[in-house]
This record gives C-alpha cells, structure tokens and sequence, in this order.
C-alpha cells in the first residue's frame, strides 16, 4: 500500500473502529492479590510469533484472546484457573505480518489451534470479545473436541451486515463522541499527524472514541489508554490490517446451520444493549440460534459492557465458568425482546 491510500485509509479509520476496536481496563479494577504471570511468544507455522501472558495455575484453562484489551481487567478470574490471553498475529504484542502473510479470521483460527496445542491442553473455555466472539465460535466448530464451555462478549453478528429491528441496533457511534474534539481529530487526520507522531495521534483517537465504548460516560475512567503504547495498534498500520483482516469477516457466509452440531458446547452471550460497535440483535441471535446458549443483558452497556457493570459482567462468567448458568441467564426464544 503506497503512502497516499495508506493515508485515505486512515482517513476513514473511524468507520472500521465500530466493529474492530476494543477496550482495557485499568489495573485497579481488579484482584488485589496478583497471580503468578508467565509471558513469551509461541512461533506459528509461518513464523509468524504470538505474544502470550499465562496468568495463574489453576486446573481450568482459560483462552482469552486480545490481550492488549482484556488484560489486567479478566485477571480477577484466573482463582482455580490459568488465564492464556495472547495477542492475534499484526495486533498487540505479536508479530506484524507481512503483505504475504496470512491475516485473516480463519487464520486467527489456526492460531489459536496452535497455542492449545503448544501448551498441551486437551480442553479448555475460550472467551471472545468483538469479532472474536465470532472467530472462537468458528474454532468451537473446527475443534468441538478441545472445547468445554464458550463466552461471547459483544460479539458482532454471525453474517455481517445484518439488519436487525429497532432497539436491536446498534447505536449512533459518533453522537457518543464530544463533537469539538471529532473535528478536531478529522483535522489533524488531514494534516498527516498519523503518520508524522503515530503514538500521539492514536492517543488522541482514542481519547475521542473511547466515549463510544461505554454506555455512561463516567466509565470512561475505566479505560485505560495504554493499547497506544504498541506500535501495531497505531492507526496507520491498523488502516492496512483492517483492509486485509475485515475483509475476511465481511466475506463469511455462516449460518445458523453450521453451528448446530455443537449441542455439546454452553456458550454464554453477554451484551449491552447501547453497544455502538456490535448490535446488541446480534447477540440475541447467537443465543436463540446456537443449540445450547443462553443470553445475559447489560442494561445501558455499550461495547466494553465489563466496564459499565462489572459486578454484573464478572459474576456471570463466573458463574458460567464454574459450570453453571448464570440466574440472569435468558434463554432467547425470540430476537425480538418481549415489552419490557
């Protein structure tokens, strides 16, 4: 990509965020008795490396991808359990990826294939955030043997481009934002800041479009702005990895069907029902659809609803994880929400 559609690219990163970028959590929202923590890479067939953080040593493993947004805030589940975040391949801490490379959500697949297997694990829980919800569900149908129980935070929907019904949608993502500082940033996204102080520019992003992650703005606290400390995920290099990687969600064709022989397989959906970057109908049709899910609603959460109501959010996957329901779990008999 030569430098000018590199710059048109950024230019119209904003209208990827929605669907592809996430959130952190501040230190401090979590344990205050810190697990052990083992960090490394493990090298894919490609060579490509996959940055890992092994948090605790519990019996239950757990994979967490997209460490740069989960971690520290998921350690206060790692109690009885061994937490794997890690970061897909030309995000986080992982390798960037040549144009020759594969980059892609099948790939992210075979990547996850490759730490179980790296670390031995026969079978293990998986929690997928944003598109993530989608591409573990994707593996849970690849490998239903190595899979125990599945979390969705917020997943975006099966197909992509799915219309759902009025107050199944997502909401106005820029309307979340302070108008003046959006100005602001198409300015200086103008005037080539992206690429003349990168880690400058994407602070200043994402002081603008973390408003749009969380249903109140107070929780904007929460957030903590140290995914700018990575290089992948500066916006000039995430313009070129969204036009190759979104591309391969937007070309999946999954149905309902394709995931009916995982009957085997609980998956919790939890979602916000102010989600700007993945509609809440979405979540609503992986628990009516999936042969054994069950759907928790955050009330006002948008994206990062572990931000708006963590009591709520921690204390399901908890329960989940310890092999139960949560008691606020819905069974979705329609995607359609009955009157409240």
């Amino acid at each position: 990509m030569n430098r000018t559609a590199l710059r048109a690219a950024v230019l119209v990163l904003l209208s990827c965020i929605p669907l592809l970028f996430g959130c952190a959590q501040r230190a401090a929202d979590t344990a205050s008795e810190a697990p052990p923590v083992e960090e490394g890479y493990v090298e894919a067939a490609d060579g490509v490396r996959l940055f890992y953080r092994k948090v605790g040593d519990g019996p239950q493993p757990v994979f967490l991808p997209a460490d740069l947004f989960l971690h520290p805030a998921f350690d206060r589940l790692a109690e009885g359990r061994t937490l794997y975040y890690y970061d897909m391949r030309n995000r986080g801490l992982s390798d960037s990826v040549t144009a020759e490379q594969a980059n892609s959500i099948q790939q992210d697949v075979e990547d996850l294939e490759t730490l179980r297997a790296h670390f031995g694990l026969e079978r293990t829980d998986l929690v997928g955030f944003s598109y993530l919800g989608l591409m573990v569900m994707m593996y849970a149908k690849a490998h239903p043997e190595h899979v125990r129980r599945v979390v969705q935070l917020g997943p975006v929907a099966m197909r992509f481009g799915t219309e759902y019904p009025e107050g199944l949608r997502s909401g106005d993502y820029y309307a979340a934002m302070d108008s003046t500082a959006l100005a602001e940033l198409r300015k200086v996204q103008a005037e080539g800041l992206p690429f003349t102080d990168p880690g400058e520019y994407c602070r200043r992003e994402r002081a603008v479009t973390s408003l749009a992650l969380v249903g109140d703005p107070a929780n904007v606290s929460r957030l903590s702005d140290d995914v700018c400390d990575k290089p992948n995920e500066w916006p000039a290099h995430l313009a070129g990895h969204f036009g190759r990687h979104f591309a391969s969600v937007q070309a999946l064709e999954l149905a309902p069907a394709d995931f009916a022989g995982l009957g085997g397989v609980p998956v919790l959906t939890i979602h916000g029902t102010l989600d700007r970057n993945a509609a809440y109908g979405g979540g609503r049709e992986w628990a009516l659809t999936l042969p054994d899910a069950r759907l928790v609603t955050v009330e006002g959460a948008a994206h990062c609803a572990w931000a708006d109501d963590p009591g709520r959010v921690f204390g399901a996957i908890e329960a989940f994880l310890g092999g139960a329901w949560p008691e606020e779990a819905e069974r979705v008999s329609a995607l359609v929400r009955a009157a409240q």
